[in-house]
């Protein structure tokens, strides 16, 4: 069968390039045409365009990339029209996704699937019209998600786990471990950037976008760096970012740059500071300490609109998954260098917060199960292609 996916960014490239193998891997005959990344490329077919061309966020910055945007949008629609796949696949990015979703419902008879069902609950939940409408079939990831839709909005979804959570424990699982005898390294990928005399490591991951690494990467590293001569501090470089764009940030200081290694460098992590997002829960899935950084311009205005706009009462995965506060969120008008640097030193071995949050993580594996996710997503998406 042909399959046509759409995935804006990079971590939607992460979940599409394994649900893609797996929908290989049960139909023999699977063809992909995609909006996608490497990591999609990688799994094989047609990528037509890169995320790179689609990841933009805030008001300003789609603004002056409306016309990008939009030209992309009709050229997606005509590709999709003129390939005719068995289903379109549509992976989070809603702003995108969702007008795609109606135009080829509206003008086609291709079946829509969208995998990692957009964020409504948090904001725009008037979004659910268009779901409703246009959606064929929904794949929920977040196991609370399921009451959203089913009991408050009456349309009924699919929860296959949680892709994150099937990923860390694939990496981690006991064949991609050293041996004994090999080298130190944890997991299937040693870190190519090691600490200086095996000091541990302070992992920063500031976000995927140019916006985020601006925001929040300077008061990360001020936060850290009166730490430098006992741990080393690592940052994970976002695959869709070009290395070179972190000089200007590490210039003068003794943090060190990752690249394309964010496993890597999360199973030897003794700490963290995460901007939010996708790395929250790939942060409480290794058993990393954390503390959840989000700076916002106008940040006593965001604090503001936030109890009228922001639907839920977390900005991290985490927090929003046990129902309660995991991990410390410093957002807005809460988010500042002297804050980061109170929550994280308490997190550190022999500190106050550690053992406390280690003990709430293993509440979060519990909750999101053991499925796999991409496997159980593709077994559905094809089980009702063939019916």
């Amino acid at each position: 069968m042909k399959y046509y996916l759409i995935a804006g960014e990079a971590s939607g490239d992460l979940h599409a390039s394994h649900l893609m193998q797996q929908l290989k891997q049960q139909d023999a005959e699977a063809e992909f045409r995609f909006f996608g990344g490497d990591l999609m490329t990688a799994v094989g077919g047609t990528r037509v365009r890169h995320y790179k061309e689609l990841a933009y966020m805030g008001f300003i910055p789609v603004l002056l990339h409306l016309r990008t945007i939009l030209k992309n949008m009709r050229f997606c629609k005509q590709d999709i029209t003129q390939w005719q796949p068995d289903c379109l696949i549509l992976v989070d990015y809603p702003g995108f996704n969702l007008k795609i979703a109606e135009y080829v419902k509206s003008n086609t008879n291709i079946p829509v699937y969208y995998y990692i069902s957009p964020k409504i609950w948090a904001w725009k939940e008037h979004r659910i019209k268009n779901i409703k409408r246009d959606v064929d079939e929904l794949f929920s990831i977040l196991p609370f998600e399921v009451e959203f839709f089913e009991k408050k909005h009456q349309y009924p979804i699919h929860y296959v786990g949680n892709p994150t959570a099937s990923e860390v424990r694939e990496y981690l699982a006991p064949s991609n471990l050293p041996q004994k005898g090999e080298a130190s390294a944890t997991a299937c990928h040693p870190l190519s950037l090691e600490g200086d005399g095996g000091r541990p490591i302070i992992a920063l991951l500031a976000g995927s976008r140019k916006q985020e690494i601006r925001e929040n990467l300077p008061a990360m590293i001020e936060a850290t760096r009166h730490l430098s001569g006992q741990y080393d501090i690592v940052l994970a470089g976002a695959p869709s970012i070009e290395p070179s764009y972190y000089d200007q940030f590490l210039k003068d200081t003794e943090v060190r740059l990752v690249v394309n290694e964010t496993f890597p460098l999360l199973a030897k992590a003794t700490a963290a500071l995460v901007t939010s997002g996708t790395a929250t829960l790939e942060t409480c899935m290794f058993r990393v300490p954390q503390v959840v950084c989000y700076r916002t311009p106008m940040p006593r205005l965001f604090g503001f609109l936030r109890k009228y706009f922001l639907k839920v009462p977390y900005v991290s995965l985490v927090n929003l998954i046990a129902n309660r506060e995991v991990v410390k969120e410093l957002v807005a008008n809460t988010f500042s260098v002297e804050a980061i640097r109170g929550e994280l030193e308490p997190l550190l071995p022999g500190g106050s917060k550690r053992e406390a949050m280690l003990n709430d993580y293993e509440e979060i594996h519990r909750l999101l199960g053991e499925s796999d996710a991409p496997e159980k997503a593709a077994n559905i998406m094809i089980n009702l292609l063939r019916k």
